[in-house]
């Protein structure tokens, strides 16, 4: 799971890197497909890679405010 914060971090840097792929080209299209998959994994929330390593930004449980 993703925190709110993480969200909108994935979401900035994706939407750079979708224009930087858009705008410039070449070696910046391989951005444009990482953007992509940034924006998505904040919209549904998951992120596969958090997964596997076992971490999760969402505070959960006591303590969490």
């Amino acid at each position: 799971m993703i925190a709110f914060w993480d969200a909108v971090i994935r979401v900035l840097i994706g939407a750079i890197l979708i224009w930087l792929g858009i705008e410039k080209g070449g070696v910046f299209v391989i951005g444009y497909f990482v953007g992509l998959i940034l924006i998505l994994t904040a919209i549904i929330s998951f992120c596969p890679l958090y997964k596997l390593a076992g971490i999760s930004t969402k505070c959960e449980g006591e303590g969490c405010q």
